[in-house]
Formats: structure tokens, C-alpha cells, sequence
């Protein structure tokens, strides 16, 4: 993944930048600030003030900073930014252990650990890949909308599905939970693309979960309620299994 490399020995440069914003949502943004700006022409101040509130709020909801991610094979990495709302050993989702095309089970290996990171409407809605890998297999479920921290959310929900399987055969599932609010799930890869760790593959808008299922055994070296930064915080590392605790402070 090209970038500017950054480490702990002081390399690169960092200084701090407006986030950009993704195209995805300047759309909105600008439908916004159209309406806006109307109202306030008009003199319907009761309306173009909410408004402005509005087109901040979008332009802040699809907001696209850079992210340094680490560069380590052995990590996988929060794909959203959010917070860690379960984790629990389950059975991976059906839609991703066969795949449709060569009717092969995937890899990963069961029981799973299950992250689940819940994005609020305040959330930064760009995911990234957990590791680096080729998108395996894609798979899109139509549902309802209901509150994505619920669990039943992950069974009744519009999802998509995506398989990241790196060159050594290790895999890692992740799920996109439309939600309440969010009505979209917008897809940036497809099957068969080469992503890099932290690269951007998708997003959901407005206000959704995003679920990692971690090979069997490998455990979270996250707690729950803990806060996850898309393409920085570091969920687990292949292979180790260990009891981490947290205080509620």
C-alpha cells in the first residue's frame, strides 16, 4: 500500500491536515449546502440554520482521513472505527464458508472469534481491510433494518460479507451491518482484488456494525468497550491466544 512510511525510529513526516472528504458523500454535501443556502435566500432562518447544522454533519459523517497502519503480517487490524460491542466464539456466517464458484469450504477454521465494533452516526463510516490478502469471495445479503447492536442485527440485517485471504492461506472474514439509519452498503473492491492491510474496501452509510471473524485460534488482544481507529488499532495477532482485561474507569 503506497504512503509515506512513518515508524517508531522517527522516520517521515507527520503534521496534521484537514481530513478529506469521500466522494461518496459530497453529494450529500453539496444537496446540503444547496438547501441551505436557499432557505437562507428565502429568510426561512428556522430552517436554514437546522440545515447548516446538516451539511456540517455530512461532510464530518464521510470524512476520509489517513490512517498509519501498522506493517506487521502477524496483525489484523479494526476495519472500522467504532466501539467493541461483543466478542464471542460463534460459527462463521454460511455465506462465507462455500465458495459458490469451485464449491470449496474457506480455511479459517471454526469455532471463530467474533469482534463486533458498532460505528454511530458520529463514526467515521470508511472500512479497511483487517490484513493483506486477495478478496476471496463477496457476498451481499438483502435484510431489514433493524439496530445494528442488536444481535439478531447479524442474521436479520442487510450485510455483505467479504473473505481477505493472505498468500499463506490464512483467512479473515469481515461483515458490513447496515443499520437503523444506514441504507447503503457501497462496496470498493470485488472478488479476485490484491488489497493491503488497512486499504479502504468499502463503507456504509449512515450509522452501521462491522463484524471480523479471527481464525480459530486466535484471540482479541482488544477488550470490550474499548474504542478502535479504522486501519490503526491492532485487533488481534495470528495465532496467540491470551486473557486480556480492561477497567470500566
Amino acid at each position: 500500500m503506497a504512503g509515506e512510511v512513518l515508524d517508531n525510529r522517527g522516520r517521515g513526516d507527520a503534521r496534521w491536515h484537514w481530513p478529506q472528504v469521500h466522494p461518496e458523500g459530497r453529494k450529500y454535501a453539496v444537496i446540503a449546502a444547496g438547501l441551505t443556502l436557499f432557505f437562507a435566500y428565502m429568510a426561512w432562518e428556522t430552517l436554514a440554520w437546522p440545515m447548516a447544522a446538516v451539511t456540517v454533519w455530512v461532510l464530518a459523517f464521510f470524512r476520509d482521513p489517513a490512517r498509519v497502519v501498522p506493517q506487521d503480517d502477524s496483525l489484523v487490524i479494526a476495519p472500522a472505527d467504532g466501539m467493541i460491542t461483543c466478542i464471542a466464539t460463534t460459527s462463521l456466517p454460511l455465506e462465507l464458508l462455500v465458495d459458490d464458484a469451485a464449491q470449496m469450504r474457506t480455511v479459517i477454521g471454526e469455532p471463530v472469534t467474533r469482534i463486533s465494533i458498532f460505528m454511530s452516526v458520529f463514526d467515521m463510516h470508511i472500512n479497511r481491510s483487517p490484513i493483506a490478502g486477495m478478496v476471496r469471495r463477496i457476498a451481499y445479503i438483502p435484510g431489514k433494518f433493524v439496530n445494528a447492536e442488536l444481535d439478531k442485527a447479524s442474521e436479520d440485517n442487510e450485510r455483505q460479507h467479504t473473505l481477505i485471504e493472505r498468500s499463506d492461506g490464512v483467512q479473515v472474514g469481515l461483515t458490513q451491518i447496515a443499520g437503523v439509519v444506514a441504507r447503503r452498503i457501497v462496496p470498493f473492491v470485488k472478488p479476485g482484488d490484491q488489497v493491503g492491510a488497512g486499504q479502504r474496501i468499502g463503507l456504509i452509510r449512515f450509522g452501521s456494525r462491522v463484524d471480523v471473524f479471527l481464525p480459530h485460534g486466535t484471540e482479541p488482544c482488544v477488550v470490550l468497550g474499548q474504542r478502535t481507529i479504522a486501519g490503526e488499532t491492532v485487533l488481534a495477532r495470528l495465532g496467540e491466544a491470551s486473557l486480556i482485561e480492561g477497567y470500566a474507569l
